[in-house]
């Protein structure tokens, strides 16, 4: 399986584990990160906050253009 996003690619984040907030604003595909078992992961990273997170394909949408 191959991973779905792409570097530079703007995307929605929405944990799927209880007791983590996301961005509204959206997040930036940073790095393709190796899998983990099942899943295939990311960095992405949000313009309103000054460090990266690890996010599972399962938790990241496309990002509408509006």
């Amino acid at each position: 399986m191959q991973h779905k996003f792409k570097v530079g690619q703007l995307v929605d984040y929405s944990p799927t584990r209880s007791g983590l907030s996301a961005s509204s604003s959206g997040y930036e595909i940073m790095r393709l990160l190796p899998r983990e078992g099942i899943d295939l992961l990311y960095r992405i990273k949000s313009a309103g906050e000054a460090f990266q997170r690890v996010a599972k394909e399962q938790d990241l949408t496309r990002r509408n253009s509006k």
